[in-house]
């Protein structure tokens, strides 16, 4: 129902905005009394680009400071956390670092490859290429139980180091098994499904269904399932409702607009009643208020970790590092990043690896969101520099062609073809190769 209220919403700021086909690359239009957007496959083809190119800087930048701090609960204590002075100062040694700091960078500062290296993948963005790859090859907008098995198997190894973590090591565990997903996200089977993995996973399927974030949760539900339940679940659906509204966006406003706009609607994806929604709620307070990020991490830290407010109570179950990697404190350090950086890219990539916590994974989900809306050349931009447009996905992944050697092109073309397929079989779209666009009916 939520959902249909979003799209209902979306529906009526069409109907506001009267001159909404200015020489942007949407437009809307009414046919027999159903509302449509165009979008170009050209100007699209240039935002993926940017969702994989931004992600891969702010995943890599955000690593530097992964777990340095996490607070002072518990057996590990990590001293005060980072503020904004600490940016180009010397990174400290995160929770398992054993006293070194982190070999990305002496420094916390961003991380780039340029033209003559590759980006290396990394847990924020190989689950998602394996996803892109399942839905290419399978020819299908919805992927199977079976499906989704037959692919980790495949593509994550099994023995040796695998860069899989809490609830996706454990989902790959029950799949050897024999489970498929859903069973492999349930808690009667996996223990650890309150944790971070299916929002660093699954965020890609908002950008599968451009403004229509009501097909992007139906393609994403089972990859979500795979690993999450309960309010784990419900933030996965938040960032993948952002990814598909960033198709929707008034680019007449300011990104920071646009971005508060894409946040209030996807906040309707979450109960009002569970610590997700009550996070969102009081952190855009705090923001609201005018004190400085810092003050508002601090503040969330003690409420959410210290005093276990909100019915968010991870800290009384006495997880290792007090629940470092759950999805509900990594959560809320994002929106902290989100809403103080203003639709800046670096800023909120600069605010997002000093907040805490598991910080690559909120710094990666903005950094491809951010990527997406201002595209390629926007990212480049925003840098003043080029970068590799290079990636391998055998760093982490296994068994795919070329020996896991890919482009950010040959990736965006895959996706370019998936949406297509999403546009005419999922929504009763159109797709004109001639003129490359596509045509979206915005309709419950």
């Amino acid at each position: 129902m939520k959902i249909y209220l979003m799209l209902f919403c979306l529906l009526a700021l069409i109907g506001c905005r009267t001159d909404a086909n200015k020489k942007d690359t949407k437009e809307i239009s009414n046919q027999e009394g159903v509302t449509h957007i165009n979008i170009s496959r050209d100007d699209y083809h240039n935002q993926l680009y940017g969702f994989w190119l931004g992600q891969c800087i702010a995943n890599w930048t955000g690593l530097v400071t992964e777990m340095d701090k996490i607070g002072n609960i518990g057996e590990i204590k990590t001293g005060d956390f980072y503020t904004r002075e600490d940016w180009g100062q010397p990174d400290q040694p995160s929770i398992w670092g054993e006293g070194v700091p982190s070999d990305l960078s002496p420094t916390i500062d961003f991380v780039f490859r340029d033209s003559t290296e590759i980006w290396g993948s990394d847990d924020d963005t190989d689950i998602e290429y394996i996803y892109q790859h399942l839905l290419f090859t399978n020819k299908t907008s919805m992927l199977s139980p079976k499906q989704i098995r037959d692919g980790w198997l495949k593509h994550i190894k099994s023995e040796e180091e695998n860069f899989l973590w809490v609830s996706n090591q454990k989902a790959f565990d029950l799949m050897k098994e024999g489970f498929l997903p859903p069973e492999t996200g349930n808690p009667k089977n996996n223990e650890h499904f309150e944790m971070i993995d299916a929002q660093l996973t699954t965020e890609i399927f908002g950008l599968y269904a451009p403004a229509r974030p009501d097909i992007a949760l139906k393609m994403a539900t089972l990859p979500i399932k795979t690993t999450a339940r309960e309010e784990s679940e419900d933030i996965s659906k938040f960032y993948v409702a952002m990814h598909s509204l960033a198709s929707f966006v008034d680019k007449e406003k300011t990104m920071e607009e646009q971005i508060h706009w894409m946040a209030n609607q996807a906040r309707e994806v979450l109960p009002n009643d569970s610590y997700p929604a009550k996070m969102f709620d009081y952190t855009k307070k705090l923001y609201n208020s005018g004190i400085p990020w810092e003050q508002t991490r601090d503040s969330i830290y003690v409420r959410y970790q210290v005093n276990q407010m909100d019915g968010y109570d991870i800290t009384s179950k006495g997880l290792y590092c007090n629940g470092c990697f759950a999805a509900g404190i990594n959560y809320a350090a994002s929106l902290v990043s989100l809403f103080y950086g203003k639709g800046d890219i670096k800023q909120t990539i600069k605010i997002g690896t000093l907040t805490g916590w598991d910080s690559d994974n909120p710094t990666a989900t903005w950094g491809g969101l951010l990527g997406f809306m201002i595209g390629k050349n926007g990212v480049e931009e925003a840098f003043g520099r080029n970068f590799s447009n290079t990636y391998n996905i055998h760093r982490t992944r296994q068994n795919f062609p070329e020996d896991g050697i890919d482009t950010f092109e040959n990736m965006v073309e895959k996706g370019l073809t998936i949406i297509d397929r999403v546009i005419t079989e999922e929504m009763g779209g159109t797709v004109d190769l001639n003129k490359n666009i596509w045509t979206i009916p915005l309709k419950p």
